[in-house]
């Protein structure tokens, strides 16, 4: 008996299984975060530990332990939802403009921004010791004393000018246009208007001896007297 051979029937190549066959080979293109914004990146969270962390540390070894709160580490709602925004706009014009995070020299200069504003606060933070608290105090203590020597010789308000030229070398650091605006301006109308309430106080507890120092010093910020 003899058996016949049929040709097998022909496969059509539909366009589905050529586009499945060459993403199979080709592998898919996941868009990847350039070198440069994960070096921001990095160094972004390790300026956070470490400022949050001194914060910390340096409120509990002037204050003790008990009286550490959050509040102790800078650490608000609006703090929180800002940085998120920053990390958030970074990410996002790193995959869609990575462009925008090559700028080394910008990137330098908020590191550098970072470095100076942390120096300060910190020098600022040990030099007035018990005196200095995240919380404006409204009544007198006896241990609240008025600062005037080591670099409250220069400004009166150091630790402000520290955090602004940290808050805002972050965002220079990260290449965040939107976020160095913004974190420059907010930062300068809070501290305009908190400067003055404090002082309202101090005035109160210290009198012509703070006004007197007033008038012969800076406040350390820019357009704030």
């Amino acid at each position: 008996m003899r058996h016949l051979l049929l040709p097998a029937p022909r496969q059509e190549s539909t366009p589905t299984v050529q586009a499945l066959s060459h993403s199979a080979s080709s592998g898919l293109q996941i868009p990847t975060l350039p070198m440069a914004a994960r070096a921001q990146a990095w160094q972004f969270a390790a300026a956070l530990v470490f400022f949050h962390g001194s914060e910390y540390v340096l409120a509990a070894a002037f204050h003790g332990h008990r009286n550490v709160t959050a509040t102790s580490l800078l650490i608000s709602k609006q703090y929180v939802l800002a940085m998120s925004f920053a990390m958030l706009e970074h990410l996002t014009e790193g995959f869609l403009f990575p462009e925008l995070k090559g700028y080394h020299f910008v990137s330098n200069i908020g590191l550098l921004m970072v470095l100076v504003g942390e120096i300060i606060r910190k020098i600022a933070v040990v030099t007035a010791g018990r005196a200095f608290t995240h919380v404006i105090r409204i009544h007198y203590e006896d241990q609240h004393q008025l600062i005037t020597h080591g670099v409250y010789r220069v400004m009166r308000h150091p630790g402000y000018l520290g955090f602004l030229l940290w808050a805002v070398g972050t965002q220079l650091m990260l290449c965040n246009p939107v976020s160095t605006v913004a974190f420059a301006l907010v930062l300068w109308r809070f501290f305009a208007k908190r400067i003055p309430y404090e002082e309202f106080f101090l005035r109160q507890f210290f009198g012509a001896q703070y006004e007197e120092y007033a008038q012969n010093v800076h406040s350390g910020l820019p357009f704030i007297k």
